[in-house]
Parts: structure tokens; sequence; C-alpha cells
């Protein structure tokens, strides 16, 4: 049994990472010491090895709930906190601090010379400390601090080079529009309390969904809330439109965010509370909302120029199809697809930040050619695009056709409308992928970030933000080896993990039959173990279970593989061979281009209509005009009256006596008066 502190661990090695590098190593070292890069991949590397035998003792000895330990006890209040180490926690581990790990390796040559250079390794870590400790919490109040944790990480690293204006917007709309759907998670967790305090314990929430305690109503309003958080952290529609701008941040923040961080944590969050989904009447509700997003992220990309953010429209994609696939119900597919989308989208984000190496620029439209200079970096991210346009036989293909194949066999009208957004996704997502590919490295080179310096320049405009100088060559070796490592497991990790068939000591479906593994003792406790009655024997609810076995639908993954290969070879008609010309199609089609240019006018809606038309302009105006015409001009009204009063007291008192004497005379006449006149 995997022990408490050692778990534990897991997440304290990163942190004193964070501390050390933040306070010591900038102190005494300078902002700029390689040390620091060594001390957060030394925590990493550690937390890894950790988090492999994490997930053997889960895999052997099954889940395990670690001891409750008081965290806030007040009158009517009694917060604990501790570790549920579990199925999803053993893989979110490994997945994190793996793809962390390799991310931090390919940051010593990438990040190599910045001026804040320790100081990015320290928001690193911390980084990767947050997350660790989210997708291990075992009290939802717990679950929420690590959550802003992540939330706070992300807005550092997003806005890392905070003298340019565009990463400082970044940065702030990321934070901004993600507390929208962080609100509703603070309503959902306020709800759970009011319900039951203990169901904040997440082993005593299962309890209670497995026991049928919390009617369907109170699950519904429940789930709605903890979704919205997910549609923030995962960039759903409609809170999508701060991903694609995030990429201000160092492409090796991107990598991370976009792979096993942040935008994951959403969809881990859906998966985390599965059993009360499923308890719920809100699973249609995900599963559209997944569709839309899906399709109507990658359309987006079909366009985009920008090779960053081509990926990060291909993420918010992805994301959907993990939604989606949780609507459904297919909960192993779900997490199939988190785990190989890792791999490949966190190597083609630093095969990104390798081609801005040698180019000085991430504007497809001023590269090319780059194939013949940079032969490792063109081939991984190959491997990266055919796996995530889920061709045969890479590890996108197996994730991809488990989810498609779950809507396939539900019958459903939503069934049917995911399978028919998935499969639309899959062509817009190769088409996009290989678009990118051969803008990048195919053709003649286009001069990079000098001619796209030049041409604004002689346009008169402003330098794009971000521009580096050209190296047309492979990049370092310390930034191939992490392509190496994550094209790899692009290949193999699909199949190896999750068989059709008995592969050597690895079982048919064992990444499936894992996750979604019942026991009668699921939960194992260590021997200070504090849970509620009956979680001994208890085990997962039936929810858990779905996917446990998914078979493979040739039909359905011949549809897919064919829609995939469709959009490669209309990539390459019209960037390869010109049999299709792009402007010629841009012309027949200019209004959905530029709706599709103009990333559907969201931001523009965001914040020009609603934030500054409507919220500035309109609201706050009002309430100014409120605030000074009423508010502040009562006060200045009864201070006037106040003043205009003591006046007139002033010329009373004006120190005669025979005006005294006439007053007094009076007053005493008029109060004579008043009682003969009433008081008889």
């Amino acid at each position: 049994m995997f022990s408490e502190p050692l778990a534990w661990l897991i997440i304290a090695l990163p942190v004193a990472a964070f501390v050390l590098n933040g306070t010591a190593v900038r102190a005494f070292l300078g902002p700029q010491s390689l040390v620091a890069g060594w001390i957060t991949i030394a925590a990493v590397a550690g937390s890894f090895v950790l988090s492999i035998f994490a997930l053997e003792s889960v895999a052997s000895d099954g889940a395990t709930i670690h001891q409750q330990h008081d965290w806030i006890d007040v009158v009517g209040l009694h917060l604990t906190f501790g570790i549920l180490l579990d199925q999803l926690t053993a893989i979110m581990f490994v997945v994190v601090s793996g793809v962390s790990l390799l991310v931090q390796i390919y940051s010593q040559q990438y990040m190599h010379g910045d001026r804040s250079y320790t100081r990015y390794y320290s928001f690193m870590a911390l980084f990767t400390a947050a997350m660790l400790g989210l997708v291990s919490s075992r009290n939802v109040i717990q679950l929420f601090v690590y959550w802003e944790l992540v939330g706070i990480s992300s807005y550092l690293l997003i806005g890392f080079w905070m003298e340019r204006p565009s990463a400082a917007a970044a940065a702030k709309k990321a934070f901004l529009m993600t507390r929208f759907g962080d609100f509703g998670f603070l309503l959902a967790i306020l709800y759970i309390f009011s319900v039951n305090p203990e169901y904040l314990d997440i082993p005593a929430l299962y309890e209670a969904v497995g026991a049928g305690a919390i009617a369907a109503s109170v699950a519904t309003w429940i789930a709605l809330g903890l979704f919205m958080g997910a549609i923030g952290k995962s960039a759903q529609f409609p809170l999508h439109s701060w991903l694609p701008d995030a990429m201000e941040g160092p492409t090796s923040v991107s990598a991370l965010i976009h792979s096993a961080t942040m935008v994951t944590a959403g969809v881990f969050l859906v998966a985390r509370f599965f059993p009360l989904f499923e308890a719920s009447n809100v699973m249609d509700l995900v599963a559209l909302i997944g569709a839309f997003t899906a399709v109507f992220a990658a359309s987006m990309g079909l366009v985009a120029n920008d090779i960053k953010r081509v990926l990060a429209y291909s993420t918010i994609s992805q994301l959907g199809y993990m939604v989606m696939a949780l609507g459904i119900g297919a909960y192993a597919p779900a997490l199939f697809h988190l785990f190989t989308h890792a791999f490949f989208k966190a190597g083609l984000f630093l095969g990104a930040g390798s081609v801005h190496h040698a180019s000085g620029t991430f504007n497809m439209r001023f590269m090319g050619g780059l194939r013949k200079d940079m032969k490792w970096t063109y081939w991984t991210m190959v491997i990266g695009s055919l796996s995530l346009a889920g061709l045969f036989p890479l590890s996108g293909f197996w994730s991809k056709d488990e989810i498609l194949a779950t809507a396939f066999e539900r019958e459903s009208g939503v069934g049917w409308v995911v399978l028919i957004a998935g499969l639309v996704a899959a062509f817009m997502t190769a088409f996009y992928m290989f678009r990118a590919i051969y803008m990048t490295f195919h053709g003649e080179y286009r001069g990079g970030a000098e001619v796209e310096a030049e041409m604004a320049r002689n346009a008169n405009l402003p330098e794009p933000v971000g521009l580096g100088h050209t190296h047309r060559h492979e990049s370092p070796w310390m930034m191939v080896a992490p392509l190496i490592v994550l094209a790899t497991l692009a290949v193999v990790a699909g199949f190896l993990v999750n068989p059709l068939f008995d592969v050597g000591p690895i079982n048919k479906h064992a990444f499936a039959t894992f996750v979604t593994e019942r026991n009668e003792s699921v939960f194992s406790v260590d021997q200070h173990g504090d849970v509620p009655a009956g979680a001994e024997e208890s085990h997962l609810p039936d929810a858990v279970h779905a996917g446990a076995e998914p078979e493979f639908n040739i039909p359905v993954a011949a549809v897919s593989s064919v829609m995939a290969a469709g959009g490669i070879l209309l990539a390459y008609a019209m960037y390869i061979t010109g049999a299709v010309s792009p402007v010629a199609m841009g012309r027949r089609l200019s209004a959905i281009y530029s709706v599709l240019l103009g990333k559907y006018y969201f931001d523009e809606l965001y914040e020009d209509r609603i934030v500054v038309r409507g919220f500035y302009n309109r609201l706050a105006r009002s309430l100014a005009w409120f605030d000074t015409a009423w508010i502040d001009n009562v006060n200045v009204q009864l201070a006037k009256l106040t003043a205009n009063v003591g006046r007139g007291l002033a010329n009373v008192q004006n120190g005669q006596a025979q005006a005294y004497a006439a007053v007094m005379a009076i007053g005493f006449v008029v109060v004579l008066f008043a009682f003969l006149v009433w008081g008889s």
C-alpha cells in the first residue's frame, strides 16, 4: 500500500522547488541561475518516480483513502483534508508529473538567457504542485483551493513576459473569464454544504450517490455548478475565448497548460464527480456542449495562421471530445483520450517552440522549407499530427475511436449528434494540422521573423510582438530529446495501455478495466483511515464502471479514418500540389472565411459590446450618474440646508437684549394662544 507521507511528498517536492527557487536561488544566485532549472527538474523527477510507484500500488492493492486531517474547526464548520489515491488520481499523477518533467527539461534550453529564468522555474514548480494537489484532493474545498492555485499559476505564466501589454492583457483575460466558471463551482460547494456538510468529503459523496441518498434534482443543481467550473477551466463554449490568447506566455508554458494541467482540470472535475453527474439530469447538456465545442473550435483552426493558435483551437476541440464522451457516459474512453492527448499535444507545442527557435516567428506565412533543416522536429510533429488526426495505428486513433464507437452504440438523439460532431471534427482536425505542417515545413523558406518585421515596417505598422532571431538549424538536443520521447508515446501509448487483445503481460482493455475497476473493496483504508461508516466494504457507484470493456467498432473506425484521410488530402491538394487554390477558395467563401478569421466575433461581443458598451458605458455610467446626482447630491443638499439654517439662527443671536425680550414675549403669546385654542 502506498503510504500517506509518500503521497504528500509527490506534491511537496515541487512546492519545495517553488520556495527554494523563489527565495534562496533568486536572492543569492540571481534571476538567471541555471541552478533553478535543475532544482525544478530534480523535484518533478522525484514526483514522477513516486507517481509510478503510486500507480503500481493502486494497480496491485486497489485505491486507498488516507486519513482525514482537521483543517478548520469552528462553531458549525468542520473542514478536513486528505489524500484520495484511486485509479483516476494515480493516472493523473503520472500524466502531470511525466509531461511536466519533459517540459522542464525542454525549458532548460528554450528559456536559456531569459532575464527571469529563475522566476520561470519557480512558477512552473508551483503550477505542477497545484495540479498534483488538485487531482489527489479528498475534500471538495481542498480541491477548490488547489483549483484556484492552478488558476493563479496560469495567470503568472501566461503573463510571464509582463512588459508586453498583450501578455498582461491575455493573463487578465484568462483569469477573469475562468472566474465566471469558478463562481459556479463555488455555488456548487455551498449547495453541497447546505445539503449535508459531510458530503464535502468525496468518498462520503460517492457513498451517498451509491445509496441513492441524493435526489436527482439536488444532484442536477450541484452538477450544473461543477460543470460551470469545468467549462471555464477547460475553455468550453461559451467561455472558450481566453485560451487562444493564452499563447502570449512561453511556448513551454503552453505545452504544459494544454496537455497536463489547467485545461485538463475541467475534464478531471467532471470525471471526479462522474457518479454525481450520472445521477443528475445534465448529462445530455454536457454531451451537447462538448460536441458543439469540438466542431466550433476546430472550425476556427482552419484559417488561423499562428501555429500556436492552431494548436490552441485543437486543444479546445479535443477537450470537447472528452467532455462529450463524459456526457454520453463514456467514462473510460474520455480518460483514455485525456491520457493519449497529453503526449501528442505536449509534443506538438514543444515542436512549435522548436520551430520558433529556428524561424523567430510563430506566423506560418513566414515559415516554409524547414523540413530540410529540422528533420527531428519535422518528423516528431508529423507523428503528433497524425495521432491528433486519429489515424491508425497511432494512440489518438484508439482513444478517438472508443469515443465515437460509444456514441454509435448509444442509438439516441444525443448519441447521433456526438457521433456526427466527432466525425466532422476529425475531418477538420486532420485538415488544419496538415495545413500547419505543409505551411511550416514544406515549400520554400519565406524569411521568418526578419521578413515579417520588414513587411510591418514597410506598411508603417508596429513590429509584431515576440519576434526572435532566426537560426535555421535543428534545435539543441535538450529540446529535441523530449520531442522524441513524446512522439514515441504518441505512437505506442494508445495500443499498449489499452490493447484489443492480450499483449504479453498487458491484459486486454487494461487501461479501461483499471480506471473502472469495481471490487467489493475498491477503497482499502490504511491503519489510520477515517472514512464514512460502511465505506470499507463499499464499492464505487455503478456509474464509474461505464466503458470498462470498450468494443472496437470497425465501421465507425473506418469512417473516421476516411474523414481524417480526407482532411489530410485536402490540405495536400491546397498547399502542396496547388490543385485547389486557397486564395480562390477564400474568395468564394469570403463571408465564411471572414467569420472564422474573426473567431465568430466573440472577442468583440465580450470585450466591446458586453464589457465596454454594456458594462462601462451603460451600467457603470448609469450608476456613476445615480451616485453623483442622487447619493452624493443628497449629502450636498443636506449640507446646504444645514448651513442655511445655521446662518438664519446666527441672525437671531445678534446680542441685542430688547430683541431677545421681544422674541420671548412673542413666544409666550403663541404658546398661550395655542393652549387656549387646543387646550379647551
